[in-house]
């Protein structure tokens, strides 16, 4: 399946084929697609050829009018474009401009697919929360994995305060290919489900919890300490989280 960037390499490729574009011209064609810059941006147009999806903005810390500009600068050479921790003043500006984007207010994603990527469905991404409240954070990296072209299941709340609901699901969590399990507090969850099964378990610190969590310093300190084997991201990164296990579950 080609994206509109692929497509418009190979345009100017059977231009310069036929003649229409001098060797120069087909040269800086080239480069225009490649990088564009917006002045307060440079949008890496070429991410999707080397990584498997274009660039993911970061909203958080951009004006509105910059998220809208970038978004539709992107939505011109790609189908599929996502937009993170961003807010609804941000999306309904880009939906203004962009009427088939979708928001998840819960998530604060800004998405837009117009081609899905094939999901194979035996190859599935598990989302694991320890608790209810760290739902927010699940939600960024199963979204994230949906959007890059995963199946994905969700195990919400079932954390080491009863491990009898883990138990419940040892199951699913075994018939998964990659497990990303969310945890604030002290992230126990992690080093528990790490020793339960034989597949890469990638570890989300969150900054839920009391004082002394330290705004998830705790979870991490804990996650990074694990015995159990496990991968661990940055403090409420379920973005970094859903890419690398979309990473890992597209290995053949």
């Amino acid at each position: 399946m080609q994206t509109k960037y692929e497509k418009a390499i190979l345009e100017i490729l059977q231009d310069y084929q036929a003649h229409k574009l001098t060797e120069t011209e087909a040269v800086a064609s080239v480069k225009a697609l490649n990088v564009l810059d917006l002045g307060f941006a440079t949008l890496d147009q070429s991410r999707s050829l080397r990584q498997g999806f274009p660039e993911v903005v970061y909203c958080a810390g951009k004006t509105i009018e910059q998220v809208v500009l970038i978004m539709e600068k992107l939505l011109e050479q790609h189908d599929n474009v996502l937009g993170t921790r961003a807010t609804a003043a941000m999306y309904a500006a880009v939906k203004a401009k962009v009427p088939d984007a979708v928001y998840d207010e819960m998530a604060r994603m800004i998405m837009v697919e117009r081609q899905p990527l094939p999901q194979d469905a035996d190859r599935v991404i598990a989302v694991v929360t320890a608790g209810t409240s760290d739902i927010p954070v699940a939600e960024e990296a199963a979204l994230t994995a949906a959007i890059m072209g995963n199946k994905v299941q969700r195990i919400y709340d079932v954390g080491v305060a009863g491990l009898n609901r883990l138990l419940a699901r040892v199951e699913d969590l075994r018939k998964a290919n990659v497990i990303i399990v969310i945890a604030g507090m002290e992230g126990a969850l992690a080093s528990v489900v790490g020793g339960l099964v034989a597949k890469p378990v990638l570890a989300v610190p969150t900054s839920v919890g009391y004082g002394a969590n330290f705004q998830g310093m705790s979870a991490l300190l804990g996650m990074l300490n694990s015995c159990s084997g496990v991968a661990v991201v940055n403090i409420d990164n379920g973005f970094g989280a859903g890419r690398i296990a979309s990473i890992i579950n597209h290995l053949r």
